[in-house]
């Protein structure tokens, strides 16, 4: 299991938009994907699970994976994250 945290520094956070390229870009990965926020866990793989935390602007969530390819999945998504949601 890999995990890493991450402030959310673009202009929606974690909602509609943000939500469905996250869920995109995390859907390329094999491991399990999930973001933590506030005590709550969701489906990194799942729109409905990631708008679901209510994450804005400047809120710290964390990335978590597990399985063959974690490493990658967790630096490439917080890269992701940390980019503005560029490159799909």
């Amino acid at each position: 299991m890999k995990k890493k945290t991450v402030i959310l520094d673009n202009e929606e956070g974690l909602h509609a938009r943000p939500a469905a390229k996250f869920v995109q870009k995390a859907n390329k990965y094999e491991s399990e994907i999930e973001i933590e926020f506030k005590g709550n866990i969701v489906n990194g793989k799942s729109i409905i699970g990631i708008m679901s935390l209510g994450a804005f602007p400047g809120e710290k969530i964390s990335i978590i994976a597990s399985g063959s390819d974690e490493n990658k999945a967790v630096e490439e998504l917080i890269n992701f994250l940390k980019d503005g949601f560029k490159e799909i």
